[in-house]
This record gives C-alpha cells, sequence and structure tokens, in this order.
C-alpha cells in the first residue's frame, strides 16, 4: 500500500468510525439510564436523514439550515417515543421494555417504507462535501474531512452538557441511582426524555452526514450502520459515553482497513466487525472502558 492510498484510507475511517461514534453515543447514553437497548435508534438516524432530505427537496432550505432544523425535528421524534412508548412501560419489567424498543422499530421501518416508499432518494450533497481536499501526497474527499471534525465537534458539545450543565448532573446522577434522584426532587421522566432528545439528535447529525457520506437514502438504511454502532458500543464499554466514541472510531477503522489492507477479505467486513464484537463478549463483556455492574443485595 502506498502512503497516498493509506492516508486516504486512513481519513475514510477515521470519518467512517467518526459517525458510528455519533450512533453509539445513543445507544450507550440510553443503556446508562434505563438499562434498555434502544433498538429504535437506528431508525431515529434514518429519520433524520429523511426530515434533511425533505426540507431541502421540498422547501428549497439552504443544506446547512435544512441541517439544525432536521436534528432538532428528530430530537423531538425521539421525545415522542420516549413518551408513547417507552415511559408507559417504565416500571414493567425489563423485557417488556426491550421487545417494546423492537415494535418501534419496526414501526418507523413500515412507517417509512409506507410514507416515502422503498425506491432509495439521491440526497443533495453540499459542494463543500464533494470537493477533493489535497493531504500531502494524497487527495482525500471533503466529506472525509468535514465529517470528523463535526462529529467531534458535537462530541465536544455532548460532554460538555453532561458533565457542565445541571441537565447533565441530573444525568448522570439518574444513571447512578434512579430511585434516590427521584427522591431527591428531580423530574427523573424530564431528565430521560431530555436523553432521549439528545440521542436522538446526535442520531440525526449521524444519518445526516452518512447521507453526505454516501448519498443516498431508503428507509432501512438505518439497520447496518446501527448495529454496527451498537457494537462500538459494546466493544467501548456500554454505558461509557468516552467507551463509545472510542469504539465508534475502532469499528470504523477496522472495517476500512480490513477493506485496503486485506481486499480479499472485504466481502466478509461486516463478519469481521462482528467476530470482533464475539470475541469481545466472550474475553471482555464489559468492553474497552466499561465497568462491571454492581449487584444489588
Amino acid at each position: 500500500m502506498t502512503l497516498e492510498t493509506f492516508i486516504q484510507q486512513l481519513m475514510n475511517g477515521i470519518s467512517l468510525g467518526s459517525l458510528y461514534a455519533l450512533i453509539a453515543i445513543g445507544y450507550t447514553m440510553v443503556y446508562g439510564i434505563l438499562r434498555l437497548i434502544n433498538f429504535a435508534h437506528s431508525d431515529i438516524f434514518m429519520v433524520g436523514a429523511y426530515f434533511a432530505f425533505f426540507l431541502v427537496a421540498v422547501f428549497r432550505l439552504p443544506w446547512g439550515a435544512s441541517a439544525i432544523l432536521a436534528v432538532v425535528l428528530t430530537a423531538l421524534v425521539g421525545m415522542i417515543v420516549d413518551r408513547a412508548a417507552y415511559r408507559p412501560v417504565r416500571n414493567a419489567p425489563r423485557i417488556s421494555a426491550l421487545i417494546t424498543a423492537v415494535g418501534v422499530s419496526f414501526f418507523l421501518e413500515n412507517l417509512g417504507l409506507v410514507t416515502v416508499g422503498a425506491r432509495p432518494k439521491a440526497f443533495q450533497r453540499p459542494d463543500v462535501m464533494a470537493r477533493v481536499i489535497p493531504i500531502g501526497p494524497a487527495a482525500v474527499s471533503g466529506v472525509s474531512i468535514w465529517v470528523p471534525i463535526l462529529s467531534l465537534a458535537l462530541l465536544a458539545l455532548l460532554l460538555f452538557i453532561v458533565y457542565r450543565t445541571k441537565v447533565g448532573m441530573a444525568m448522570r446522577s439518574v444513571s447512578t441511582d434512579i430511585e434516590t434522584t427521584r427522591l431527591m426532587g428531580v423530574d427523573v421522566d424530564r431528565v430521560i426524555s431530555y436523553t432521549f432528545a439528545i440521542g436522538s439528535a446526535l442520531a440525526a447529525a449521524g444519518g445526516i452526514m452518512w447521507a453526505y457520506k454516501y448519498p443516498q437514502i431508503n428507509p432501512l438504511m438505518g439497520i447496518y450502520p446501527g448495529w454496527k454502532a451498537f457494537t462500538a458500543a459494546v466493544v467501548g464499554g456500554i454505558g461509557n459515553i468516552t467507551g463509545a466514541m472510542l469504539g465508534g472510531f475502532l469499528i470504523g477503522l477496522v472495517e476500512i482497513m480490513t477493506v485496503a489492507v486485506l481486499p480479499s477479505l472485504s466481502g466478509y467486513r461486516d463478519g469481521i466487525i462482528f467476530t470482533l464484537l464475539l470475541i469481545f463478549l466472550l474475553l471482555r463483556p464489559t468492553g474497552i472502558l466499561g465497568e462491571p455492574l454492581k449487584e444489588k443485595v
């Protein structure tokens, strides 16, 4: 592999990994608070991309305004999903919430198939994302440069919210002990609703940037990225935001470098990633930065 090819593939891996990190954080935030795997999160990713698509195609908004408005609308969708589907089963056995998550996922996918159709739609990519930028001896597409920058900016904003604001303090308190937090007068349902909103906003941003990177969208576009982001969350340590970021970049680099270094195995890249998940579940089920759960007696 030449240095030029290595730089190009490295940027592609970082770009893809940053998208997985954005989605993985949504999984890990909900799991950290409710101990729930929100299988509908990958479909929220799809909803964000479609909001941006229609805001540009129908309402003729500039791509920047459409992206911001799509993120806001998707955050509201996340809050509605929590209010309509998850809050009614908040005190039910955990398996009920898990089944609800699967049901919400199927609902969003089939709602998309019925309303917008199964045919993929071309996603308009702004010129700044399509422009080729020289980096040393390599020529890298703008999307491979801007996606990691925007993703890291969003991750930094998330860390600021979680560790420097009252909402973030409440979220950390709920994740530690939900009942004690409730007894202290905190509106736990509102905190959980904010968590869904933030996670959904990040998923929407990931979906929009995914569409910039692969400019074609369809109602089932969230399935494989969602599973890989879930793998990233587990590998990094589900429930740990930094771990989800680390896992996302790791999975993205493994996927791209598998194709670049071992092109004969490119057809097995998904299998390699899920094999990595199995290895972690067998050898370190809490992930790279995860901590063992304390059993209450």
